[in-house]
């Protein structure tokens, strides 16, 4: 797995769900399979079936989890610069064919959210966005056709 860049939160938070999903996920669902195994044969058991299916992916999810997190590696944030977009930055953008003003903050692909304004820099527009400074238009590729966004401000 490739490096995953990460703030101190974003850490922190993924290691304590790894922690959720370790200590009450996984003793809900052997639970589950406890309760569903004293009901008797287990070879028409559709809720034993059920559970031994959501153990699978529940530790499937805590493996991708913990190789994350193996492979992160948090960012200075003392180390930025609002000279230019870089992650953590805030980027302030006027689509040029609408007006509308939008702002976005640059992050990792684990820490993307939209809802709250957090956008992944491998995301096309966060790629279109990434080294450009206040003051540039950029042409960024979306599949809704090409977006012309104009950089109004960037801050940490």
């Amino acid at each position: 797995m490739a490096v995953v860049y990460m703030t101190d939160e974003g850490y922190k938070k993924l290691a304590e769900e790894i922690v959720r999903l370790e200590t009450i996920d996984r003793k809900s669902i052997s639970a589950q399979i406890a309760e569903a195994r004293d009901k008797g044969d287990l070879s028409e058991n559709a809720e034993y079936d059920a559970a031994k299916e959501a153990q699978g992916l529940l530790e499937m999810k805590i493996a991708q989890m913990k190789d994350t997190l193996a492979n992160a590696r948090v960012i200075d944030e003392s180390k930025l610069s609002a000279d230019s977009v870089q992650i953590l930055c805030k980027v302030e953008v006027k689509n040029q064919a609408n007006g509308q003003v939008m702002k976005y903050m640059l992050v990792s692909e684990n820490e993307a959210n939209i809802r709250e304004g957090k956008l992944a820099v491998n995301t096309p527009i966060g790629k279109g966005l990434l080294g450009k400074k206040v003051g540039e238009t950029v042409k960024i590729s979306v599949p809704a056709g090409l977006l012309m966004l104009e950089i109004v401000s960037i801050s940490l």
